[in-house]
This record gives structure tokens, C-alpha cells and sequence, in this order.
């Protein structure tokens, strides 16, 4: 079956049942590198472009690389005592219990997570909504909206992480050419450390492993 295939005249009927055999049926050391080669530019060739036009963003799936989202308890964390615990950070911005309690994410995400994002008008984000956006950073910050201004008709965003004791100086006045899109779903929780694990060495040693609540 091998030698009439790779015999058959080259026909785009034969081609395609070549290219089924190399990538399904062939148990080869060699069919299983052309298997994964083709998967791996399926996925970043047709795949992710597919994502990117479909979410209308860069970054539609977002791995949470640090702690600052995360709630003591996470996926079993309570809303309500949690806000008890950080009243202070939240009423300076005039955000209530009963408005927290609303948030999407009022569970906060732990680190490792993967997030699926879609790209959003400036207009259309609100307080409590959570937003990727670039700052002064290699990577992107995952951090919840605070407090939004006008500006010379500009939306100016202020977020804080969760599980921060305030802000940082780089989320203030977030312009909305910064902002790359909304965080909607906590997709696969954890599976990110597949990635992540690769880069804790060059972290800071109290930013390194798994999350603890303040």
C-alpha cells in the first residue's frame, strides 16, 4: 500500500489520499513528525487568524502569568467576604458591596489560567469589567477597571488587581489605544503552567509558584 502510493501520479485526488495516509494512517517515526508538523501550522496559520478575526483582537486567549486577580478560595472563593476584606481599597472608588458582588469575575482568576478575550469598543467597557492592555510591561496586564474619565472627549480607564494592595503607577490613566480587549471567560483554569513553568526561574523569587491571598 506504501509503494503504490508514493508511486500514484501526482492527481489532486492522489496528493490528498498521499497527505491522509502521511497524517493519519502512517505509524512512522516520520508520520508522526508530519502529523504534529501539520497540526502545529494548522493552528497558527488557520486557526488563530480564524480567532483573531472572529474576537476582533490580537490576544484572544490570555494566560494569567501572575497573582494579582487571585482570591483566597478561588473557584469556591465568596464575593461578599472578600469585599468585608478589601472595603477599604474599594470604597475610595466609590464601588459598593452590592456593585462588586455584580463583576464578572467576582471570584477573581488564579495564575496558570487561560482566558478567553474579545476586542471591545472604549465606550461599551464599564466599571468592574476586566481588560487586557499593554503598559509599561513585556507582557500584557489582566486587571480590573476602577474608575473611568473623559478626557478631550477621550475615555481614561483606572484598573487595580484584585488581589494588590493598590494600584500601580501604570494603570492611572490607561488610554484606550492601550486597551487590547475584555476578559468574557475563564476558559481552562490552570493549564497556562504548561507554559508558564518554562519561565518562573526568571521571575522574581516572591513572584515565583502558586497563589497565596492577601
Amino acid at each position: 500500500m506504501k509503494s503504490k502510493i508514493s508511486n500514484a501520479p501526482n492527481t489532486p485526488t492522489n496528493l490528498w489520499k498521499r497527505f491522509w495516509y502521511y497524517f493519519w494512517k502512517d505509524d512512522t517515526i516520520w508520520g508522526w513528525i508530519f502529523s504534529f508538523a501539520v497540526i502545529i501550522i494548522l493552528i497558527k496559520f488557520v486557526f488563530f487568524p480564524f480567532l483573531n478575526f472572529a474576537t476582533g483582537t490580537a490576544l484572544p486567549l490570555a494566560i494569567v502569568e501572575s497573582c494579582s486577580m487571585y482570591h483566597e478560595g478561588d473557584l469556591f472563593s465568596n464575593p461578599n467576604k472578600w469585599y468585608d476584606a478589601h472595603e477599604s481599597k474599594y470604597e475610595q472608588f466609590d464601588i459598593s458591596k452590592e456593585q462588586f458582588s455584580e463583576f464578572k469575575f467576582n471570584k477573581g482568576f488564579n495564575k496558570g489560567d487561560i482566558l478567553f478575550v474579545f476586542g471591545t469598543k472604549p465606550e461599551k467597557l464599564k466599571v468592574g469589567d476586566t481588560i487586557i492592555f499593554q503598559a509599561s510591561q513585556t507582557t500584557p496586564v489582566i486587571h480590573r477597571i476602577i474608575e473611568i474619565k473623559e478626557e478631550d472627549g477621550e475615555r481614561i480607564f483606572s484598573t487595580m488587581g484584585d488581589n494588590n494592595n493598590g494600584q500601580l503607577p501604570f494603570e492611572k490613566n490607561i488610554k484606550e489605544e492601550q486597551i487590547i480587549g475584555r476578559a468574557s471567560l475563564r476558559l481552562i483554569p490552570y493549564l497556562g503552567w504548561g507554559k508558564l513553568i518554562f519561565f518562573e526561574f526568571t521571575k522574581p523569587k516572591e513572584q515565583r509558584g502558586f497563589c497565596k491571598g492577601n
